[in-house]
């Protein structure tokens, strides 16, 4: 039955593919990051959500006096993000003019993202935990600014819709009592959304290698970066389970990777 109900999601997922076909949000760049994209969600609906929890954010953060508490760390993350940002327009030249934004919250967590746009948070406890460096904070920010560039919050919504369709239409034709449909809504996430999160993820340390890179900030700072993150992150569940790659194969693929861009990085140092 998992397998019946796996396979009824990915046709559903397919036949969604084929209505509205697919395309690719960014450029390849040097990493080569070339994977078509299903888009079912309009940039503008994923844009007014992702504003509305950025307002939501901030305001909760200015009411409990945590916002950009520390100007000198605050303006580090400003210069950062300039850099990263002049070289958006590899990936995609739109990016040059959205509203980009850099905030902080003080507090204890491990924690940063950029959502849709260019609005970009940094939570203090991982720059102070972590003691990172401009190169590693460079190496989450990129990271971070990829899934931005890449829609991957689109994407994963549009995911979820076309995985949603597809069960409804599997309880439809054959009949699926509650508990043989939330058997299938657990293979369609282990099976689907969890191993296409992975690959945003991938994508994101690919993307986020190059920008910081091309912004003079040495690559290698990535691997250090998931190194303290593995030794602050013990007890992390197995990769199957996880929306993340495992540290130690994520540090391989930045590995690999860097052949690629340390001659972007000794170019910008130039």
């Amino acid at each position: 039955m998992k397998r019946l109900v796996t396979t009824t999601v990915m046709a559903a997922s397919l036949s969604a593919l084929t209505l509205t076909g697919c395309s690719s949000t960014t450029g390849t760049g040097a990493v080569g990051v070339d994977r078509q994209q299903l888009l079912l969600v309009s940039s503008e609906q994923v844009l007014q959500l992702s504003a509305q929890s950025y307002a939501k954010t901030i305001q909760e953060a200015r009411a409990k006096r945590v916002l950009d508490t520390n100007t000198a760390q605050l303006n580090r993350l400003k210069n950062i993000a300039n850099r990263l940002v002049g070289q958006v327009g590899v990936y995609r030249p739109d990016a040059a003019k959205w509203q980009w934004e850099v905030h902080t919250i003080k507090s204890n967590e491990l924690n940063a993202f950029v959502l849709p746009g260019g609005k970009i948070m940094f939570y203090s406890g991982i720059i102070d935990r972590l003691n990172l460096t401009d190169d590693e904070i460079a190496a989450i920010m990129g990271h971070e600014m990829s899934h931005a560039l890449r829609e991957h919050s689109r994407e994963r919504l549009s995911r979820q819709y076309a995985t949603q369709t597809g069960i409804g239409v599997a309880a439809s034709i054959f009949g699926l009592s509650q508990g043989q449909a939330d058997l299938a809504n657990v293979a369609g996430d282990l099976g689907l959304s969890r191993p296409h999160s992975r690959t945003q993820e991938a994508e994101a340390d690919q993307i986020g290698l190059e920008l910081m890179a091309r912004a003079g900030y040495n690559p290698q700072a990535a691997v250090t970066l998931w190194q303290k993150m593995q030794r602050a992150s013990q007890g992390e569940p197995p990769e199957f389970l996880s929306t993340h790659p495992a540290s130690s194969n994520r540090i391989a693929n930045l590995q690999s990777l860097m052949p690629k861009v340390m001659p972007l990085y000794q170019k910008a140092r130039r």
